[in-house]
């Protein structure tokens, strides 16, 4: 089944956004008739609420919309220029590292052999992949950088993780029952997710994810769980079956037979050598993912809640569900520059490269409006995450609600004088 582009960016200027929740089956609760509640639903123990008026979310909106416009505006030979050394490198660690497979008997060669391969596969999938099929780049005409051609090093068909990622994710994000990434479909990720005894292995669920992630990235958009309860017919995975397949037997083909047996008395040291660099990306990408979407203070929404939604509505609610990463220029070139994840989420389309030179704006933004800006090192977001997959593996009677900041949004024009 081919999948076609689908739109990613906020609602047009004056375009309310009309959710269609008929098929949710997530229990929701309901904002009261003058407040929409941009917010986690855990807010009786909230140590701060904020009220925004529509005005203000608007104006919000408008600020940050004249930063993308911007932005836009300078776009040219420097982002070119700047993915074309990307690619170079990227091509220059593999050759390199596949060449370094060939030496075995020299254990430190064949070791940076295999980080080599590891870099080489973590700047495809992420500083040049995600970011390209992003439409990122869309705007230089070149047909090996376009979003709808290009073709990543992952087992997960490009049109497939379009649809997943591009359009689910990142038109509905984090609003509960219809932005799949909440837990990936086998993780319980946030209080309002119904708990039974499978979660109990949330940890267990959570670690097999990291290490097999490009296949679960794969799955992703056949929903196995709804297939595993008789949700979805054959008839409606078979196209994605079929695309999963024709991927997946080139990528085995390519790293677990043709490669090794170029190798010809080494078969077996480079088979070892590809997979370990296949799992090294997998658990980088997993942690850099993970810590951009669930450490303490990413918020989640019900459809209700965001009926109607307004450009700045949906703006405050990109920053209200997303985490940075802070570190250094090579950190942020390795994550893809996810680790601007609140960047991100609000300029999807934008060359990535540009996160950590708009990020003190978008900064600046937030604590103009009294909003939070969710950002940390690594290790304090990577641990956040991992005791939220904890806690979470628990039933809510069981765990301590931790204190969350509360947003309340007037989901009505003031009335004129």
């Amino acid at each position: 089944m081919t999948i076609t582009d689908l739109p990613i960016t906020p609602p047009d200027d004056d375009r309310d956004h009309d959710w269609d929740t008929s098929a949710l089956d997530a229990e929701v609760i309901l904002p009261d008739d003058d407040h929409r509640m941009a917010r986690n639903r855990k807010s009786a123990s909230a140590t701060r609420e904020l009220v925004l008026s529509y005005e203000e979310v608007e104006e919000l909106g408008r600020e940050l919309e004249e930063l993308r416009n911007r932005v836009v505006a300078d776009l040219g030979t420097r982002d070119r220029e700047y993915l074309y050394k990307i690619v170079r490198a990227q091509r220059g660690f593999e050759i390199a590292g596949r060449a370094m497979m060939y030496v075995p008997f020299i254990p430190p060669v064949w070791i940076g052999g295999v980080a080599a391969l590891s870099v080489s596969k973590i700047l495809d999938n992420m500083e040049i992949g995600h970011n390209v099929m992003h439409g990122q780049y869309d705007w230089m005409r070149e047909q090996s950088i376009n979003s709808r051609e290009f073709e990543w090093d992952t087992v997960c068909p490009a049109d497939q993780w379009r649809h997943s990622h591009n359009y689910l994710h990142h038109t509905y994000t984090n609003i509960l029952g219809m932005d799949r990434d909440i837990g990936y479909g086998i993780l319980r990720m946030d209080r309002d997710q119904n708990w039974n005894p499978y979660y109990l292995g949330n940890l267990v669920w959570a670690s097999l994810l990291m290490v097999f992630f490009e296949w679960g990235v794969m799955l992703h958009d056949l929903e196995v769980e709804n297939v595993i309860q008789g949700k979805r017919k054959w008839s409606d995975i078979k196209g994605l079956v079929k695309g999963m397949w024709r991927k997946a037997s080139r990528q085995v083909l390519k790293d677990y037979v043709v490669f090794p047996l170029l190798s010809g008395p080494f078969f077996v040291t480079t088979l070892i050598g590809n997979t370990s660099a296949n799992i090294v990306r997998n658990l980088w990408t997993f942690s850099i993912i993970f810590c951009g979407h669930f450490p303490s203070g990413c918020q989640t929404f019900t459809a209700e809640e965001c009926e109607n939604e307004t450009k700045g509505q949906w703006y405050l609610r990109q920053m209200l569900g997303s985490a940075n990463i802070e570190g250094g220029r090579l950190f942020h070139i390795m994550s893809g520059n996810l680790s601007h994840q609140i960047e991100h989420h609000l300029y999807p389309d934008l060359p990535a490269s540009r996160y950590p030179e708009m990020a003190p704006e978008v900064r600046a933004i937030c604590e103009k409006h009294g909003l939070p800006y969710n950002t940390g090192g690594f290790f304090h977001q990577i641990g956040s995450t991992w005791k939220k997959i904890a806690k979470l593996s628990l039933p809510n009677f069981l765990v301590k609600d931790e204190p969350e900041f509360s947003v309340k949004v007037e989901r009505k024009k003031a009335d004129a004088a």
